[in-house]
């Protein structure tokens, strides 16, 4: 069983449900915002955050995520290197390593992401728009991961996610037919009450704040 303390489980999504949960300042930027226009109120929003407060928030939301069943018994996942005032994702990295999980780092290769196996911080560099990005070359292919760790600059209650508009998640994850578990690590001042979806936006399985974790789906695995 998952801990009851700051868990949604497999949430149904209301307005009601999310103002109760959120309280009413996380749904505070207008859902009918053009998506160019949220995307830069929330990272406007995100840049401003005090360095102490990332930091906080980014070990808060690391333990979390660790401390879930769903990290236990997964036996390979794919992080990132956050860049921008993400969500740091050291501790996690860390934590996968130490319990001999296979770890995946995501590399540009024209418009799509490879994911290579990473094993130290040795192992990455600075690579497309100047995020470390891994130096091997053995791809791993997605559907062989349990758990992917996304990034995004404003998620909803639903699993939705708005990136930096490159595109390189979603066209990845819809290739696949069988996709690793996605969750998405967020500030709480990153959620909106709903985000406009289209047919190529690919849902999170979970979200994952400094103060609970939303569970969208069931693990597969």
């Amino acid at each position: 069983m998952l801990p009851d303390t700051g868990i949604v489980p497999f949430l149904t999504f209301s307005y009601l449900n999310f103002f109760s949960r959120f309280g009413r300042s996380a749904g505070s930027v207008s859902d009918f915002m053009p998506k160019n226009s949220l995307r830069r109120k929330l990272l406007s929003r995100r840049h401003a955050l005090p360095l102490e407060q990332q930091l906080a928030k980014s070990r808060a939301i690391q333990t979390r995520f660790v401390a879930t069943e769903l990290f236990r018994e997964a036996r390979s996942l794919g992080l990132y290197s956050p860049v921008n005032s993400e969500v740091l994702t050291d501790e996690i990295f860390s934590a996968a390593l130490s319990a001999g999980k296979k770890v995946v780092f995501p590399r540009v290769r024209e418009h799509h992401l490879d994911f290579i196996e990473v094993r130290g911080q040795e192992d990455l560099r600075k690579g497309a728009f100047g995020i470390q990005e891994p130096v091997g070359e053995q791809v791993t292919p997605l559907n062989e991961l349990d758990v992917l760790v996304v990034p995004g600059v404003v998620f909803d209650a639903q699993g939705g996610r708005l990136g930096y508009g490159k595109g390189f998640f979603d066209r990845g994850l819809d290739e696949k037919k069988l996709k690793p578990f996605l969750v998405g690590l967020c500030y709480e001042i990153q959620l909106v009450t709903f985000l406009p979806k289209e047919n190529h936006d690919v849902l999170m399985d979970a979200l994952v704040t400094e103060r609970r974790m939303l569970w969208m789906k069931k693990r597969t695995f």
